[in-house]
């Protein structure tokens, strides 16, 4: 993706986030971001979009042979989970004191 200007994405590295489409959706199960692609729009969640890869023997991995692995998805098909309300919530980004503050328009909850 060639742009002039960086994506700026509500997701960071370590929050939970629902799945809502796709084969691994489920809007009840919160699942841990463990990377965002911004250049890509996508992340990288943990338990879905797994596929399997062949790997020949190497010094890290001397057996080789077939890995299961977690490929990234797209980042539209995941939103950001509210602890306080248990559900699935959008976002709004608010200034306060030089710093950028995410809240849950469902609950309203500060999220860290």
């Amino acid at each position: 993706m060639k742009t002039r200007f960086k994506p700026k994405f509500n997701i960071k590295k370590g929050d939970s986030v629902v799945v809502i489409t796709g084969d691994d959706k489920d809007p009840r199960k919160p699942r841990k971001v463990l990377e965002v692609i911004t250049d890509k729009n996508r992340v990288l969640v943990e338990g879905v979009n797994i596929v399997t890869k062949h790997t020949k023997p190497s010094a890290q991995n001397t057996k080789g042979g077939i890995m299961k692995i977690e490929a990234p998805i797209a980042i539209s098909n995941v939103m950001l989970w509210d602890s306080k309300s248990h559900a699935p919530s959008k976002i709004s980004r608010t200034r306060e004191g030089g710093k950028l503050i995410r809240t849950a328009k469902k609950s309203g909850e500060v999220i860290k």
